[in-house]
C-alpha cells in the first residue's frame, strides 16, 4: 500500500527526506537544549534533521510598528536565503492551520511522496513572521490557539515531527 511505499521511500539510504527546522532565535535555557537535542537525536533513524538559527533583529524595548516590521523583513531575507531550492516550506504562525498528529504526519508523508526531498519549517521571532515567508510557505501551521514561547514552540514542534515519523512507520509512541 502507499503507506508501506511513503515508509520505503523515507527510509530509502540517501534518499532520506531532509527536515530543516529554522528558527529565529537561540534556545537560552539548558532545559530547551536538552529537550531539543533529545529530539534531534530520536528523529536521527527517521529522516536527516537540521536545526538552523538566525539572529533575531535586536529592536529597542518599546518598537513601533515600522521597526518591528523593518526587523521581521531582515529576519525574513535571512530565513528564505537558507531554504534550499525546491523545499516545501510550512511556517508556524498563529494565523495558520490547526492539524491534528496523525494530519500532520499524512502532510509530512504526501509532501515526501510528491518528491519533496527536502521540508522546512520556520519559527519566526516573538513578532511572527515576514509576510514573504508566510507567503513561501504551502503549508500555514498553528500549534495551538494559545501563545507559546516560540524557544518552547520549537521543543513542541521537534515532538511533533518525531511523533509524525513514529505515525508513518506504524511506531507505537503516539498512542
Amino acid at each position: 500500500g502507499i503507506r508501506i511505499a511513503a515508509h520505503h521511500f523515507l527510509k530509502a539510504g540517501d534518499m532520506m527526506l531532509r527536515v530543516t527546522v529554522l528558527c529565529v532565535g537561540k534556545l537560552k535555557e539548558a532545559f530547551w537544549r536538552d529537550a531539543s537535542a533529545e529530539y534531534e537525536k530520536r528523529m536521527g533513524n527517521f529522516c536527516r534533521l537540521s536545526v538552523i538559527e538566525i539572529e533575531e533583529e535586536r529592536l529597542p524595548d518599546n518598537p513601533s510598528q515600522a521597526q518591528i516590521h523593518q526587523g521581521l523583513q531582515n529576519e525574513g531575507r535571512r530565513l528564505l536565503a537558507k531554504v534550499p531550492d525546491g523545499a516545501a516550506v510550512i511556517t508556524l504562525c498563529i494565523e495558520g492551520k490547526m492539524l491534528t498528529s496523525p494530519q500532520l504526519a499524512e502532510r509530512i508523508e504526501e509532501l515526501a511522496l510528491r518528491g519533496h526531498s527536502d521540508i522546512v519549517l520556520i519559527i519566526g521571532s516573538s513578532h511572527g513572521l515576514a509576510p514573504a515567508v508566510k507567503e513561501a510557505s504551502s503549508l500555514r501551521l498553528s500549534m495551538s490557539g494559545m501563545t507559546f514561547p516560540h524557544q518552547l514552540a520549537r521543543v513542541m514542534l521537534l515532538e511533533q515531527l518525531y511523533r509524525a515519523f513514529q505515525i508513518n512507520a506504524g511506531g507505537k509512541y503516539h498512542k
